[in-house]
């Protein structure tokens, strides 16, 4: 099974609005790839709520039987398209790929 997490700092304004907003608009259309990619196992986007300077806005938790599938997710048309809009409204990016 592979483990990948991505967490995201989000811009303070974007064309969804506030960070708020956008991260909601963002979290829908990440979970919303489930559907559309047969290779997702699991996909879950977490809305944060610390206040913490070092904590992030956004963050995604899905699972992969293999790593060729993580590939294939990563490649796919429609995660391509999330991506460049979430690219378009982010600040920073940190990610972690993990077999168990």
């Amino acid at each position: 099974m592979v483990k990948h997490i991505v967490m995201w700092r989000l811009k303070d304004a974007t064309d969804f609005g506030n960070k708020e907003q956008t991260a909601k608009e963002l979290k829908a259309r990440l979970e919303a790839l489930k559907e559309k990619i047969e290779e997702i196992v699991s996909i879950e986007a977490g809305i944060n709520f610390n206040s913490s300077d070092m904590a992030y806005d956004l963050v995604l938790y899905s699972e992969f039987k293999n790593k060729q599938d993580l590939d294939t997710y990563q490649n796919h048309p429609e995660h391509l398209k999330v991506a460049d809009i979430i690219k378009a409204n982010v600040a920073s990016r940190a990610v972690v790929d993990y077999e168990v």
